[in-house]
Order: C-alpha cells, then sequence, then structure tokens
C-alpha cells in the first residue's frame, strides 16, 4: 500500500540501513555457493519455497488460515507430483505481527535459505517492510491479501484483490442497494486502512455524491472502542465502513452489539473481516453486516466444494475458510503452472510466464494473472450470519480487470 507517512519512510530507512550493515562476510560463501546452483535451493528432488505469517501477536487471528491454505495447496502439488519432477520443501518463519521482522525473516528465506518463491504477509505494513528487500535480492513473493492497490513489482503477484475490484464495487453496491450516501470511516492505524479510505472517500463524495461523517484509526490489537461507537450513534451514518484489522474485530463487534447498535438495521459493510475473524468475534455479534470480498466459504460451485472438504479434513471439520486464505491457496498453483511453462524455476524466467496464465481450478471459479501481476475477479458481498457463514447477496456479473493505479484515484 503506497502511503507518504513519514513513518512508512523512517520505517523503510531503517530497513534498507539494516540491511546495509548486514555482515556480508557470513553471507558471501552461501551465496556463492548458492549461485553455483543457480542462486535457489532446488536439487533433483527438491525444491524449497518459504511461508512467512504472523503465527503469534494480533495478527494471528487473520493470518494462521492463509498458512494452512498454502500449506494444502502444497500437499496437493506434492502429492500429484511436485514441480517439475520436485516435490516441494517449506520453510515457515513467523513475522509475529512486526513488520521489521517480517524483513528479517525474509532476507532469512532469501539470502540464507535460497527459497524459489515465497508465499504470505498480510497487511500492507508487512507488504512494504518486504518489498525492497525481495526487489534487491530478486526473490518471489505471492501477497495472498486484498489491498489498496497503488503499487506494481516485478518481484510480486497479488492473488488478493486491489481497490477498484473490492472497495469502489463495495460502494457501489451499498450505494444502490442500501441508499448509502452517509459514512463514518472507522479502521487501523496503518497504510492500508488509511490510504483505502482515501480511495473510498474520493469515490463517496466524487462519484456517488455522499459525505463521510466521521474518521477514525486506532492502533493494532486496540480493544477499547466505546468512546468512537457513541459519535457514531450521535452522527447517525447511513453506512459504517470498517476497515479495523486482526484481533481488534473481536472487541469492537462485542462493543459495538452492547452499546444497542442492530446491524440488521444499522448498515456496516466491512472490507476486513472474513469468517476467520468471525470465528473470533462470535456469528451472533456480527450478524447483520456486510463484508466485500471475492470468496466467501459458502460460494457453491464443484471446485468449492472439493477445496472445503480437502482443507476440513486437512486442518479440522470445525475450521473456517476466509478470502485470504482461499487468495493464499492459489499462490502455489500459479507459482506451479509458471514453473512448469517457463521450464525452470529461474526467477526472471517464472515471471516472464505468469501473464495470462489462467487458474481453472481456483475455489472461487476461475482466475486469470494479468500483466500487471493482479488476478481478474469477481467481487462479492455476503451478508454475515449468525452460524459464522456468510449468505452472499451480491456476485458481480463479469470478472473485474485489476487496475492498481485507477484514474483520479492515487
Amino acid at each position: 500500500m503506497a502511503t507518504d507517512d513519514p513513518a512508512h519512510f523512517t520505517l523503510r530507512r531503517r530497513l534498507l540501513l539494516g540491511l546495509a550493515a548486514a555482515p556480508l562476510a557470513a553471507s558471501l560463501p552461501r551465496v556463492a555457493a548458492a549461485a553455483e546452483a543457480g542462486g535457489l535451493a532446488v536439487t533433483d528432488s527438491e525444491v524449497t519455497v518459504g511461508i512467512l505469517h504472523s503465527i503469534t501477536g494480533t495478527m494471528a487471528i487473520s493470518e494462521t488460515g492463509p498458512s494452512q491454505g498454502e500449506k494444502l495447496a502444497i500437499q496437493q502439488i506434492n502429492d500429484a507430483g511436485g514441480v517439475l519432477g520436485r516435490k516441494i520443501k517449506v520453510i515457515q518463519e513467523d513475522g509475529a505481527s512486526d513488520w521489521p521482522t517480517f524483513a528479517e525473516k525474509a532476507k532469512k528465506l532469501l539470502v540464507n535459505d535460497h527459497c524459489a518463491a515465497v508465499f504470505g504477509c498480510f497487511t500492507s505494513a508487512s507488504r512494504k517492510a518486504v518489498l525492497p528487500v525481495f526487489e534487491q535480492y530478486n526473490g518471489l513473493l505471492y501477497y495472498p491479501t486484498f489491498y489498496e492497490g497503488l503499487e506494481q513489482s516485478k518481484n510480486v503477484f497479488y492473488t488478493g484483490q486491489e481497490a477498484t475490484q473490492q472497495i469502489l464495487a463495495g460502494l457501489d453496491w451499498v450505494h444502490k442497494e442500501k441508499g448509502g450516501d452517509s459514512f463514518y470511516f472507522i479502521g487501523s492505524d496503518y497504510i492500508w486502512p488509511r490510504t483505502s479510505n482515501k480511495i473510498a472517500r474520493r469515490h463517496i463524495e466524487t462519484v456517488l455524491k455522499g459525505k463521510v461523517v466521521g474518521e477514525e484509526y486506532f492502533p493494532l490489537g486496540h480493544t477499547q472502542f466505546n468512546s468512537v461507537i457513541n459519535k457514531i450513534k450521535l452522527t447517525k451514518p447511513k453506512v459504517i465502513f470498517a476497515t479495523i484489522v486482526g484481533g481488534s474485530n473481536v472487541a469492537f463487534y462485542k462493543q459495538l452489539k452492547a452499546a444497542g447498535i442492530d446491524l440488521s438495521k444499522q448498515v456496516l459493510m466491512t472490507l476486513s473481516v472474513t469468517e476467520d475473524e468471525v470465528d473470533g468475534i462470535g456469528g451472533e455479534n456480527i450478524a447483520g453486516a456486510y463484508s466485500c470480498m471475492k470468496y466467501f466459504e459458502s460460494i457453491q460451485n464443484e471446485n468449492n466444494k472439493a477445496f472445503v472438504a480437502a482443507f476440513k479434513k486437512m486442518w479440522g471439520e470445525k475450521t473456517v475458510i476466509g478470502d485470504v486464505t482461499q487468495a493464499a491457496y492459489l499462490g502455489p498453483f500459479l507459482w506451479k503452472m509458471a514453473c512448469e511453462k517457463a521450464g525452470s524455476f529461474d526467477v526472471d524466467k517464472v515471471v516472464a510466464a505468469s501473464p495470462g496464465l489462467e487458474f481453472k481450478g481456483a475455489p472461487e471459479g476461475y482466475v486469470k494473472i494479468d500483466e500487471n501481476h493482479h488476478l481478474w475477479s469477481k467481487t462479492r458481498v455476503g451478508r454475515a450470519k449468525t452460524d459464522g457463514q456468510f449468505e452472499i447477496v451480491y456476485t458481480s456479473p463479469e470478472l473485474i480487470k485489476p487496475d492498481p493505479f485507477p484514474k483520479g484515484y492515487q
């Protein structure tokens, strides 16, 4: 997520200084040895990849599912013979909900472990933290989270949706179907919510001719929302537009209900709550809210039926599957397809082979890689139910072409 936040540039400077200060002598022998083998951890029987998500910290509620989705895909690929005759070996690292840690672990996976690809990150802050590492060492990242767009890198494939596919489509739906003409923004305080809401505000004010009556942000992990809930009750927005992430969602929706806000009457649209978060929130606390995603576990098609059955067999019948988990599941398959088309694990060759690839076995139905490294996909709106699932109330009639740099929104 692009941002002009000074904190972002401070973080980037710290990361680059940290990389520059790393002792070169310790890494040169390994890099040289890897270069002789093509620079990647590939043997006659095995290819190594990395998984990098927050398994601890406030983001673990959201990132455990994507990690499970990636592992399921890798197991299925290995069971079918692997990639170019090699089985996939996984090295997993914990970003620990800390952006500098993500950068440190990304460097380890690329420089020490020589991973042919890495599947991971969740927040835009974590992606921004690792991006200079992947670009410096010519690594390959498959990033699964819906995000604000305004980014494109040779070294990243974005398997979630960008702003035009999620934010603008969701606002158009809630405006048309629910009379949304006044909005209260509430989000976590980092790159994705702030940039997403900047895009949303422009669309609301210039296209929908509506207004934003409030806008507030809270630190990751924040749990006290009663003050802003009181402001929402006073301003009476037609739509609460929520971009809170991670564990803070649990407190927010429970406090919203305790304050007497009935989501069957007060329209709330979230861009950040999937079945994974509802599992922690409790369906009874969020029932009636609308979520705009490209995937819900309740999608009815044969691909998804097989995916859900396999996921629950591997991770337990009580597990749930959210949008980012499904997008994460796509990553290893898209990488496998590109490697096989290229006939190589070489990053430059894999990147060149990727545009135009179609994955017809995707649980969401079908996806295609665009030249801008994002996926063509449909947009859906789901209404949260007490059982923790979503009733899909809208599906875009066509696949939406990704446009990470929409004119007039930058």
